[in-house]
């Protein structure tokens, strides 16, 4: 009889195997590369966010030379659906009002649309190094989770994408709340290790953990690269 400790192998395998991006059609996720996650200065900074950009840029270039489906995220926020997401949990997202301290912890309009919307630093603008081409599809999500709400599981599906490479931030919060939406609706999901980002390494460390566990493979670039080829 097996040991417990070769049954979880044997199970890691199986992920392994059905996973792979060499397999099925893969599609490319890019969660909220924005200015208002990755610009210095910004309310909402992740700065380990912008150490994520070269190999995100990689993985971008080679779906498209394959042909492959790319969707970019945005997060945004605004006053006519005032959700959880701005008041209490995303301050940072409220309108300001004129004049008043901006940051951590304040009403700063960070990733805000509509009239109050701001250009650069809080804008919810995808960042030129990862500036989506015309007939790539951008989902604008009001939530974490990209499939709430959105048209993102329509247009996979009409793809015909029964599996995803999943980049971008933040690791704990967009991201992990859309890799977990992305399981639940039977996509194969694939997290790369080394473009996805967030504050703290303990809780980077956690998700990854988690995903493993019931959700996802996580893989470094280079191995995803490596399958693609």
């Amino acid at each position: 009889m097996s040991t417990i400790e070769e049954r979880l192998e044997a199970k890691q395998q199986r992920i392994e195997e059905s996973h792979r991006c060499d397999q099925g059609r893969p599609a490319l996720l890019i969660v909220d590369m924005q200015h208002g996650f990755l610009d210095s200065g910004a309310s909402l900074e992740v700065p380990k966010g912008r150490d994520t950009i070269p190999q995100i840029r990689e993985l971008i270039d080679r779906f498209r030379k394959r042909g492959s489906p790319r969707i970019f995220t945005q997060f945004v926020y605004s006053p006519a659906i005032p959700c959880l997401r701005g008041d209490p949990f995303g301050p940072e997202h409220l309108p300001s009002e004129p004049g008043a301290p901006k940051g951590l912890g304040l009403p700063s309009n960070n990733c805000l649309i509509g009239p109050q919307a701001e250009e650069g630093t809080e804008s919810a603008a995808i960042i030129e190094e990862l500036a989506p081409n015309p007939e790539e599809l951008v989902v604008q999500a009001h939530t974490y989770d990209k499939f709430y709400g959105t048209h993102l599981d329509l247009a996979l599906r009409t793809y015909g994408v029964d599996r995803l490479v999943v980049t971008g931030v933040t690791t704990d919060v967009c991201v992990n709340s859309t890799v977990i939406a992305a399981t639940t609706r039977n996509y194969r999901v694939t997290v790369a290790a080394d473009a996805v980002a967030t504050i703290h390494d303990d809780i980077q460390e956690a998700c990854f953990k988690i995903w493993q566990n019931k959700f996802a493979r996580v893989r470094a670039t280079h191995e995803i690269m490596s399958e693609l080829d």
